[in-house]
């Protein structure tokens, strides 16, 4: 009975922790609520882009580049009001029209990878989304059509990579060359790539499409296509998505290829047959994932417009190393391919998405 009196506090602390072990022994505790449970509430929890599928991160960026055709559309409309009078750099006079061509062919989709440079700063590198996804895949395959002396890019790539064959076609380029020890996997064709197959002349060099090289040399699909043809890009790009009377600019083939790097030359061109142009690859599965403006071309022509831009396209039509976790699925994450926006009609009207919605 002394103990209460000479230690008070002490007595005080074991009553309440006498108190609480009782309380929580109790059942229907009033202290339940503040336990951890091992049942989650009755909520579902986005998981953050960070923890997303691979699937599931091509499937948001489809939703955000559908969102960009509507824009598309409805920025035609207030500058056009058709894409038949469209400029492609509107002059600098009222009422000053705030954009330029590359505002209507923004890369709205995400790259779901690394995006790196690959190559020397300045002229000669590419933009690649996912180079990490090819740097142990067995038969990779890798055409270059157009290729600077230097050839920077090309020769990261196969120093990065185990496995990767690199096919490279110019006909105005000297042979290719190789410092890094991986020349056995470069084969050099002095060949003009287009939108036809010709045999050699005194006046020009042999001339494929990019159908007739892959047959040339047995392959059914392309990891990464480069393209830097000076202009020539337009044609040999149609022959290769619309190979035949079976296609059609409403429905090209399924591009047979998993990443493209494209330079485009505007020269000469009119806003509506680029729009048209794009819209083929759109249907055929690309999807535009990074731009970068040809800034060199732009200082050496400062009076003229920014007509020359590098595009890096992924294509989601197709189960790819670059969009799929498995590359033997049957289906991609987005198959069918979502159109792109119709050829515009005459008289003008308002072009109809997916959706049904108009853009007025």
């Amino acid at each position: 009975m002394l103990l209460p009196r000479r230690h008070p506090r002490f007595s005080f602390l074991l009553a309440s922790l006498l108190t609480i072990s009782l309380l929580l022994l109790l059942p229907r505790s009033p202290l339940a609520a503040f336990q951890p449970s091992s049942t989650p509430p009755n909520r579902s929890l986005r998981p953050s882009a960070a923890n997303e599928g691979l699937a599931a991160k091509v499937r948001r960026s489809e939703r955000s580049y559908q969102k960009m055709l509507r824009g598309r559309d409805a920025l035609i409309s207030k500058v056009g009001p058709t894409p038949r009078y469209v400029a492609l750099f509107p002059p600098d006079k009222e009422p000053w029209p705030p954009y330029t061509v590359w505002d209507f062919f923004p890369p709205a989709f995400s790259c779901p990878h690394e995006l790196e440079r690959i190559g020397a700063l300045g002229d000669g590198g590419k933009w690649v989304c996912g180079l990490s996804r090819l740097q142990e895949k067995e038969n990779c395959v890798v055409y270059s059509v157009g290729t600077p002396d230097y050839a920077s890019f090309e020769a990261e790539l196969l120093a990065r990579t185990r496995h990767c064959q690199l096919f490279v076609f110019d006909h105005t380029a000297r042979e290719y060359w190789d410092s890094r020890g991986t020349a056995q996997r470069a084969h050099f064709k002095r060949y003009r790539v287009a939108g036809y197959d010709a045999q050699a002349t005194n006046d020009s060099p042999k001339t494929h499409t990019l159908e007739s090289l892959m047959r040339q040399n047995g392959h059914t699909h392309i990891d990464i296509l480069k393209i830097d043809l000076e202009g020539w890009e337009f044609d040999t790009l149609t022959a290769f998505l619309i190979p035949s009377m079976e296609y059609s600019a409403e429905k090209p083939r399924v591009a047979p290829v998993s990443e493209m790097l494209l330079e485009l030359h505007l020269w000469n061109r009119e806003f509506l047959d680029l729009l048209n142009w794009w819209t083929v690859l759109e249907r055929a599965g690309l999807r535009a994932v990074a731009r970068e403006p040809n800034l060199v071309y732009q200082n050496y022509n400062r009076l003229q417009g920014a007509e020359l831009a590098e595009y890096t396209f992924l294509n989601v039509a197709i189960p790819n190393v670059f969009i799929s976790d498995d590359n033997h699925t049957s289906s991609s994450p987005l198959s069918p391919p979502a159109r792109g926006p119709p050829e515009p009609a005459e008289p003008p009207v308002a072009p109809i998405h997916e959706d049904d919605e108009q853009i007025r």
